[in-house]
């Protein structure tokens, strides 16, 4: 095995792990996870919205959240690499890679990360409040509300007796509604597209079509947000929290990670699988002031 081989696999390998612990995480929260139990009061208008179907579905969240970025990086990724020539490949195990692939999996990578740890952030905040859903008391169906004693009181001491029509996971569901995990996925998602589209895309042949883009990604997002208040999943702040955290994390992630922000540099050599993957390219002529001085003059200045 040639060492440029197994640094790669190396790097691929701890990637990999990361991703997996965090994934790990989410998937222990949703099968084993218990939110604190909070109690309420039963003059809460609130909590007693009728339970509804979601009109953005938690499959098709997920699929377009992450396979639509994915596939809109791939594409730039590979459009972006034919314009540039003399970009070097990689040998990995003996196959040669284009340099737009490893462009394509930097991204890819630090995307679905942020969106592993999106999720897991939105959980842990869901577990630790416990605050109930619009639709609580219509999926407890609880009788601690007929009794006078429990007038004007916070009720802390209830048992749930659901119809037949709802399960134990919306039971506990009915208890994760702050801060809302359709409206931080879709904002972190959204917004990272449109962030990647603005600081790595540029297109000559219109300049109004990637601003379109942009714009269908953030309708996306919003309509997601409000399609949880109005199908009585979540509270207003709810959606709000839940979208200032999924902007916050691309915000993050495409800044101090991805290093989206960063003044682009031309590089004749992709030498390593971190140096232009990040997007950063230095331009023709942006040389050092001593190199423009001896190339114009033919040697360097003495009074240094």
């Amino acid at each position: 095995m040639d060492r440029d081989s197994m640094q790669i696999l190396t790097k691929m390998v701890i990637d990999f792990l990361c991703l997996f612990v965090v994934a790990m995480c989410v998937l222990m929260f949703y099968l084993y996870g218990k939110p604190f139990e909070r109690g309420f009061f039963c003059s809460d208008e609130s909590l007693k919205y009728p339970f509804g179907e979601s009109t953005v579905t938690s499959t098709m969240l997920y699929l377009v959240g992450l396979f639509l970025p994915i596939c809109v990086m791939i594409c730039c990724e590979y459009l972006d690499a034919k314009k540039k020539r003399g970009q070097s490949t990689r040998v990995f195990f003996g196959y040669t890679i284009p340099p737009w692939v490893w462009k394509a999996y930097y991204h890819i990578g630090i995307f679905g990360f942020g969106s592993a740890c999106t999720v897991l952030t939105t959980d842990i905040a869901k577990y630790t409040i416990g605050r109930l859903r619009p639709h609580f008391l219509t999926v407890c169906n609880t009788s601690a509300c007929n009794l006078t004693s429990n007038v004007g009181v916070y009720v802390e001491d209830f048992t749930c007796n659901p119809l037949p029509i709802y399960t134990e996971r919306t039971l506990k569901e009915a208890r994760l509604s702050f801060p809302s995990g359709h409206s931080s996925f879709s904002a972190y998602t959204m917004i990272y597209l449109v962030l990647y589209l603005q600081l790595r895309v540029h297109w000559a042949i219109s300049k109004l079509l990637k601003h379109l883009l942009q714009f269908l990604c953030f309708w996306m997002a919003w309509f997601t947000a409000m399609s949880r208040v109005s199908n009585y999943k979540h509270h207003w702040s709810d959606v709000l929290a839940g979208s200032t955290l999924g902007i916050a994390m691309a915000l993050f992630m495409a800044n101090f990670v991805a290093g989206l922000f960063k003044p682009k540099r031309s590089v004749g050599n992709d030498k390593n699988l971190h140096g232009s993957e990040n997007g950063t390219e230095e331009t023709q002529g942006e040389s050092s002031p001593l190199r423009n001085y001896a190339s114009r003059y033919g040697t360097l200045p003495t009074d240094l």
